[in-house]
C-alpha cells in the first residue's frame, strides 16, 4: 500500500451556470505549481444534456485550446478545436480525429453533481 491520497473533488460552477453551447472554464487547484508555468485551467460543457470536463491543455504541445474566452468549437460547432494548429476533437470522449495529434485525447476530469454544484478531480 502506497498510503496516497485519492485527488480531492474540487467545485467549479453552479449546475445551473452550464446552458447549451456555454462553456465555463475554471482554474484547477493544484498542490504545487511550478513557477515557470501558466496556471492549469480546464472547461466544462454539456455534450447534449451530459457534462463533460476536459483540462484545457491540447495535447500536442500543451497549449490552452480556446481562442478566445468560452470558444472551443471549430466553425461547424461539431468538433472541440485547437486555436494553435487547429487540431480537432470529439466532444464525447477528447480524442483527436485531425491535426498534429491525431490519435491522442484531451485529459478528461471526473465530474459529478453535488447538491447545486459540479465539481471535477484531476486523474491520477
Amino acid at each position: 500500500m502506497t498510503g496516497r491520497q485519492e485527488n480531492p473533488w474540487q467545485s467549479i460552477c453552479s449546475k445551473h451556470a452550464l446552458q447549451n453551447g456555454q462553456f465555463v472554464e475554471f482554474s484547477v487547484a493544484v498542490a504545487e505549481q511550478k513557477i515557470d508555468t501558466l496556471p492549469l485551467t480546464g472547461f466544462v460543457f454539456l455534450d447534449g444534456n451530459t457534462p463533460r470536463a476536459y483540462l484545457n491543455q491540447c495535447p500536442h504541445m500543451g497549449v490552452e485550446l480556446n481562442w478566445m474566452p468560452g470558444r472551443f468549437m471549430d466553425t461547424d460547432n461539431l468538433f472541440l478545436q485547437c486555436s494553435t494548429h487547429g487540431a480537432l476533437f470529439k466532444p464525447g470522449d477528447g480524442e483527436c480525429i485531425a491535426g498534429p495529434c491525431q490519435g491522442d485525447a484531451l485529459t478528461a476530469l471526473d465530474i459529478r453533481e453535488a447538491g447545486d454544484s459540479l465539481e471535477v478531480r484531476l486523474p491520477e
